[in-house]
């Protein structure tokens, strides 16, 4: 009975406050928990309560870490809520174990339906300013970051941030040219189409956000993924799924054809193509068609998705035509379709010596990967990250490359057992990581079943966001002194993450409850030591961000400690130790004559001092002074030709959605053509210890000024889906 009272008095209280402050403004329907959320996150409590590594019983204490990252959450740049909200919702500090506990969800969805009606509010104010445009001659300045600051403390205090904003909105267009009327016009429906966002957002969603504000006050890497989400992270992890072959997009609430998948059911229909609109989904050949214009691009993915030789017809607007356009019904039967963006693929890279060429294979690794159900049905093809570097390995060795540079940069893990499979390639079978329970058992992980693929010169680029599994193979290569690791320091992910499906747990037949990804051991070294906060020190490093205390495991304050233990029963088997003083001095004696690498460290230099100063002028004088040095910056990257495809890569103060398709696609082409200038440095300092290892040290095998070329490009990509 008291809960419902503190629930019925915080609506009645929200509801007060909004009827007054913005009786005008239409605000969606307020968002009830379901009963299957409240029981999920029961059931959630209960398994974090027991089995976490870092168990801590669901009380006040952890109610106000959870009311603290609840709000982090919700608003981390304090520019919704206002200070008075924050005080008004201390009550609730206490008692969100209770919400959990009791199974009633009511006080933290009043506190996201607040969250939602104060962002209503501030679009509508951004909206209210468009008429009257803005002056730029003032020395005003907006603060770039503000998670470290208060809520405003007035709603004038809001308000005149809110105006700021936009203002850097206006002055973002109108640098790149564009006039007045069409400035207000964009900016107006950029708001407008915010607020339809806001109102499209699901009970689910805000069950979701509240979830994880819980477990992330537990420890970092502990998430809720509610049923879609789990459906989601299963495709990632396994790289198939059941549908047409096609990448969407949301564009001006349209799902729209961003990319067609070689080989799927809608390439090899012929009729559709990249910027095809879809405006309705049917499913099987007789029921009706589902109007999808406007609705959240999930929802229809989701209608699209189906399974394997099931039908699906869609009523397509061609890309060419107008919205009143008469449309085309397209019929397709779904099939698997192997998703090959984020898998393993390997180029390889010529290199100028001072004694001819000398080829480089470089295997780009975005996840470490692996179709779990397969391996369980016994699968011996399963898809992997292990097995697919493993045929590119055979594919590079038929090459004859000199070496082999694993880039592992923003990769974020995946599957411990392909870490170890995959270390295995290189060092063969023996320990690779060392992991300790809750109950403070060490257990040994050793890889048993992946034989030495490539005996050769080798190196890892990792930079600040390749965590977990990648520190694993990392640490490892560098524990047993197999080849070099260069880049920056990793993130410091030292944990591991078991998935527990909550509806096995409740024995529901039924997807209702989503997934806990939970932290239930920590990983080591085999020499003993632990990546956990320090992360993978490179052996040669350069080019680093300095942006330590912002992302990365340290920028954590409740991530767990780091500590030891005992060494495995492990040798090196190499030593590249010895090179290192000659890599450093042809690295060091390269890059002061590369352009592209003094400009890149000077763009770091620069972006320090921005975070460190923390405000971006509103002045136009000031802002235009500063786009004319980035334009010179970016003239000498890119060619004529590349400038006018893409247009450059100068900021026009656009929004994905508010560019025509086809002008991001000749962005994202324009970016991938600059040159990367750590990637060829990489690849020249693995040329380097190459000729090393052949004897040849008084030659820097990539002394001279040609950057690395790539020459053949190869992956492990099916010939059907």
């Amino acid at each position: 009975m008291r809960q419902q009272l503190i629930g019925f008095l915080l609506t009645l209280a929200f509801a007060i406050q909004g009827a007054a402050a913005d009786s005008e403004l239409a605000y969606p329907p307020p968002l009830v928990p379901a009963v299957q959320e409240a029981k999920a996150a029961y059931l959630a409590a209960g398994l974090l309560s027991r089995y976490h590594y870092k168990a801590v019983p669901l009380d006040d204490a952890l109610s106000s870490k959870v009311f603290d990252q609840y709000l982090k959450a919700l608003d981390p740049e304090k520019v919704y809520f206002l200070q008075s909200d924050i005080d008004r919702l201390a009550v609730e500090r206490s008692r969100l174990d209770d919400a959990i506990l009791t199974e009633d969800l009511r006080a933290p969805f009043e506190i996201f339906n607040l969250y939602e009606r104060r962002a209503i509010e501030r679009m509508a104010y951004a909206r209210s300013l468009l008429d009257k445009g803005f002056s730029f001659d003032s020395d005003e300045t907006l603060m770039m970051d503000r998670k470290d600051q208060s809520w405003p403390s007035t709603k004038a205090d809001a308000l005149d941030l809110w105006r700021k904003r936009v203002k850097n909105d206006w002055l973002r267009l109108k640098l790149a040219g564009q006039e007045d009327a069409a400035i207000a016009k964009i900016l107006d429906k950029r708001y407008d189409s915010n607020s339809r966002r806001l109102s499209k957002i699901t009970n689910a969603d805000a069950f979701e956000a509240f979830m994880n504000a819980y477990t992330m006050a537990i420890e970092p890497h502990t998430n809720y993924l509610g049923p879609r989400a789990a459906a989601n992270f299963d495709i990632a992890m396994r790289l198939s799924l059941a549908g047409i072959g096609a990448v969407l997009v949301d564009i001006d609430g349209y799902t729209t054809i961003r990319e067609l998948v070689a080989g799927g059911p809608a390439s090899l229909s012929g009729q559709l193509q990249v910027g095809d609109r879809i405006v309705g989904v049917a499913q099987g050949p007789t029921s009706t068609m589902e109007d999808v214009v406007g609705q959240r691009l999930d929802d229809t993915v989701a209608l699209i998705r189906g399974a394997v030789g099931s039908t699906v017809r869609l009523d397509v607007l061609p890309a060419d035509k107008g919205p009143d356009a008469p449309s085309k019904t397209v019929i397709l039967v779904r099939d698997t379709i192997k998703v090959q963006d984020t898998a393993a693929k390997a180029k390889v890279y010529s290199v100028a010596t001072g004694e001819g060429k000398r080829l480089i294979g470089v295997i780009t690794l975005p996840s470490f990967y692996e179709d779990f159900d397969a391996l369980r049905n016994g699968d011996k093809d399963y898809r992997s990250a292990g097995g697919d570097v493993g045929k590119l390995l055979a594919q590079l060795k038929a090459q004859k490359v000199d070496a082999v540079l694993m880039d592992l940069r923003n990769n974020g893990g995946g599957s411990l057992r392909e870490a170890i499979n995959l270390t295995g390639l290189f060092v063969g079978k023996v320990p690779v990581v060392q992991t300790r329970d809750v109950k403070g058992d060490v257990i040994v992980g050793r890889n048993v079943h992946t034989e030495v693929a490539w005996s050769g010169p080798m190196g890892v680029l990792i930079n600040r966001a390749s965590a977990s599994a990648s520190e694993i193979f990392a640490a490892a290569i560098q524990d047993y002194g197999r080849g070099l690791i260069i880049g920056e320091p990793s993130f410091g992910k030292g944990t591991v993450q078991t998935v527990a499906n909550l509806d096995q747990v409740a024995r529901n037949a039924n997807a209702a409850y989503g997934e806990l990804k939970m932290t239930i051991a920590q990983f080591f070294r085999v020499d003993g030591g632990t990546t956990q906060l320090r992360g993978v020190t490179p052996d040669i490093g350069y080019l680093q961000s300095g942006n330590e205390s912002l992302f990365g495991e340290s920028s954590y304050d409740n991530a767990l400690p780091a500590t030891h233990v005992k060494a495995a029963d492990y040798a090196p088997v190499g030593d590249i130790k010895a090179q290192l003083p000659r890599l450093l001095a042809w690295h060091e004696g390269r890059v002061q004559h590369d352009r592209d690498y003094q400009n890149l460290l000077d763009d770091i230099t620069k972006a320090r001092e921005r975070r460190k100063g923390n405000v971006i002028s509103l002045n136009e004088a000031v802002r235009r002074k500063e786009r004319a040095v980035m334009q010179a910056r970016i003239a000498n990257m890119l060619s004529a030709e590349e400038v006018a495809e893409g247009g450059g890569l100068s900021d026009d103060g656009l929004q994905f959605n508010e560019r025509k398709l086809s002008k991001n696609l000749a962005i994202e082409k324009t970016q991938k053509s600059v040159n990367d200038v750590v990637l060829n440095e990489a690849v020249s300092i693995l040329s380097d210890s190459a000729a090393l290892n052949e004897g040849k040290s008084q030659t820097a095998a990539s002394a001279l000024s040609t950057r690395p070329v790539v020459v053949t490009a190869l992956s492990t990509a099916p010939s059907k889906p």
